[in-house]
């Protein structure tokens, strides 16, 4: 059984600050506003108030006071707000004393937010969107992560379950009560035709590819190349500030260095590799094995080479890369003039853009920033219209759709498999269910709250 102890927690910022904000929430909430204010104000009305240690009756801070009663407040249980100076002693002092109220106890991580599920105020799609909310970092996370949060996915998921419990019903009525006259011969073929339906609405949900996911990740954008091409001055260059080692020396980066940039609004994340290059050295050759990898899987690789050498053009040996999209750098174009035509004609086929820049003094990089803009652009044009943001999204509607795809194989088949049919569109609805927290949960809960700060 859920815990149904009175908890309270910090709610705002670390003091100091301006203002503190601090919650109670459960059934001795009133009880808690009373001790520490002796009165309890009318709900939803803000109220100057004095708080006071219940035990010496000394005066802590005098400050506002909101009262919730259950259930319309954020937790569905009786909630208190106080709203106080922020200084360090006036935060511990009403923490201090709300622990010496019997029945209260200090918040553990994401257990307001756990107790809203519980209590039906938030299914679990919208946790994840206010999760995400939280911790955006960008105008487009914040606004994929408002709507995921105000029930994009989760109202458009319970509807496609309530459908499927329908299509579901009919074929049970078929099965019970096959021998009743006034029950309809044909209740498969209506049931078949609202599965199909479904399947084709959660099917384009999934079709829009993982830019959902990859807007709460950031696009991986990989910096690779030879060694001594310049790529850590790039990085260090669009990070705007020295995240990187740069030396004259090769093998120099052995690890990943990742930065995360805002790009027009839109998430970034830079990948700083090791120098590709045939190696002896054991260390230098797990380097160089993460930058083959990293780079495999980011969702555009910048191939740097060095303009000033002699042998530019043997650098472009990018086959040693596997990943589906790849942009000549050619750096240093303040030691030497970059590619001719012949050699820019041998290479216009194997990159779909090409930039001559200095990453040391910043020539032609604002040219690279505003195509990686318009490439992240492009890349999220679609995220507005999808609706899966999480691998465990995908996940469950993919699994909703291998089971009414196994009902209508079924359905196609000579013979009666009513039974069959059944099971496979009540584990689909089941598959739904787990998507918004309806069903067989418990396993990803603790998972799922133990990233929230204490007092949300």
């Amino acid at each position: 059984m859920p815990d149904r102890s009175t908890i309270f927690a910090l709610s705002s910022g670390r003091p100091p600050a301006a203002i503190a904000v601090v919650r109670v929430s459960g059934p001795n909430a009133r009880v808690a506003l009373e001790k520490l204010t002796g009165r309890v104000s009318e709900p939803r009305k803000a109220a100057l108030v004095r708080v006071r240690d219940p035990m010496s009756g000394e005066a802590i801070d005098e400050g506002l006071v909101l009262w919730f009663p259950a259930p319309h407040s954020e937790t569905g249980e009786d909630v208190a707000e106080l709203q106080l100076h922020g200084g360090h002693a006036v935060v511990a002092a009403v923490i201090d004393a709300l622990g010496k109220i019997e029945g209260c106890r200090l918040a553990e991580p994401g257990e307001f937010t756990r107790r809203a599920f519980e209590n039906g105020r938030l299914d679990l799609t919208a946790v994840e969107g206010l999760a995400d909310l939280i911790g955006a970092e960008t105008p487009a996370q914040r606004r994929q992560a408002f709507r995921q949060l105000k029930g994009l996915i989760g109202h458009r998921a319970e509807a496609w379950r309530r459908r499927l419990v329908e299509a579901l019903a009919l074929v049970e009525a078929r099965i019970d009560f096959s021998d009743e006259a006034d029950v309809p011969e044909d209740l498969i073929g209506p049931a078949v035709h609202a599965a199909q339906q479904l399947r084709s609405e959660i099917a384009a949900a999934l079709a829009g590819g993982r830019h959902g996911e990859r807007l709460r990740e950031g696009l991986v954008v990989a910096i690779a190349g030879p060694p001594n091409a310049g790529k850590s001055t790039l990085l260090n260059r669009l990070a705007r500030r020295d995240v990187a080692i740069v030396s004259p020396y090769a093998g120099t980066t052995r690890d990943i260095i990742e930065v995360h940039l805002d790009l027009d609004g839109y998430p970034v994340t830079l990948l700083d590799t090791a120098g590709i290059r045939e190696s002896t050295e054991p260390v230098e050759q797990e380097g160089v094995r993460r930058a083959r990898e990293r780079a495999a899987g980011a969702d555009l690789v910048l191939w740097v080479i060095d303009g000033s050498a002699e042998d530019r053009i043997a650098n472009l040996a990018t086959k040693v890369l596997e990943a589906s999209t790849i942009w000549l750098i050619e750096n240093k174009i303040d030691l030497a003039k970059p590619c001719g035509a012949a050699a820019r004609g041998k290479i216009r086929d194997e990159y779909q853009f090409i930039c001559s820049l200095s990453a040391a003094n910043g020539e032609g990089v604002d040219v690279l920033v505003d195509r990686l803009a318009a490439f992240a652009k492009e890349y999220f044009s679609m995220v507005e219209a999808g609706i899966v943001t999480r691998a465990r999204h995908r996940h469950l509607f993919e699994e909703t759709v291998a089971a009414i795809d196994r009902a209508l194989a079924e359905a196609a088949k000579p013979g009666e498999h009513e039974e069959l049919i059944a099971e496979e569109l009540r584990l689909a609805a089941r598959a739904l269910g787990r998507l918004t927290g309806r069903v067989d949960v418990e396993d990803i809960l603790d998972v799922i709250f133990r990233d929230f700060c204490i007092g949300k």
